[in-house]
């Protein structure tokens, strides 16, 4: 090519051979109509869907967030870092940056070869991945108001048994020894203690990444003279 592509389509496959070639000649001509400096990507990694549960968790309600089908603005894809399965959440990542995501409906090929490559396991790894972004986006600049909400409830709660059975044993002269409770109230105080600890390593941790890093705790969207 002489000049630069100025319209990438990345497109993620796996085994998909039978069917990249009436892909690309239905792509090809469709792109040289909207710019003749383009190139076509694919990859074999493999598309995946999980939608209702990713729009609620994520806050960024989409109909489809498996279709791999999306355009970008090369900045703000340059921003977006992916690890491991990531690239299902990029209208989420993408949000947080202060990108606008808008959804417009496309037409979905009938399959005409091959077989589906979606099963159960890619819906464990959605939903592992999902429980990474939604921390990602909502608490990886501040862990402890998840850590340490986690450790007052279990410390509220083992604090509360425990004045429980200390008024039965010295009101109502009830013994512990034998009781299961006693054990659960320290542990859950235990337990609480310990979600806190974390919580305040986690936030040291954080800070230390970001300022050695120099990663921003927020996005500026647009700066004006």
């Amino acid at each position: 090519m002489s000049h630069a592509p100025r319209i990438s389509v990345v497109a993620p496959i796996f085994n998909e051979e039978e069917n990249i070639g009436g892909f690309i000649a239905e792509l090809t001509p469709i792109l040289d109509r909207l710019d003749p400096h383009f190139e076509i990507i694919a990859i074999d990694d493999g598309s995946t869907e999980a939608n209702r549960m990713i729009s609620d968790t994520t806050g960024v309600v989409l109909h489809d967030y498996g279709c791999s089908l999306k355009a970008i603005r090369s900045d703000g894809a340059k921003n977006i870092r992916l690890y491991g399965e990531m690239h299902r959440f990029i209208p989420a990542v993408a949000s947080w940056m202060g990108v606008k995501v808008t959804e417009l409906k496309v037409n979905h090929r009938p399959r005409v070869a091959g077989s589906s490559k979606y099963g159960i396991d890619r819906t464990v790894r959605v939903i592992l991945d999902l429980i990474t972004v939604k921390f990602l986006l909502s608490y990886s600049t501040s862990p402890i108001q998840i850590f340490g909400l986690l450790g007052l409830i279990s410390g509220g709660l083992g604090f509360l048994l425990g004045v429980w059975l200390t008024i039965q044993k010295f009101v109502f002269e009830m013994p512990l020894g034998n009781r299961p409770a006693l054990l659960l109230s320290a542990l859950l105080v235990l337990v609480g203690v310990q979600f806190i600890s974390i919580g305040l390593i986690a936030e040291m941790l954080a800070r230390t990444y970001h300022e050695s890093q120099g990663k921003p705790i927020y996005v500026i969207r647009d700066t004006l003279d």
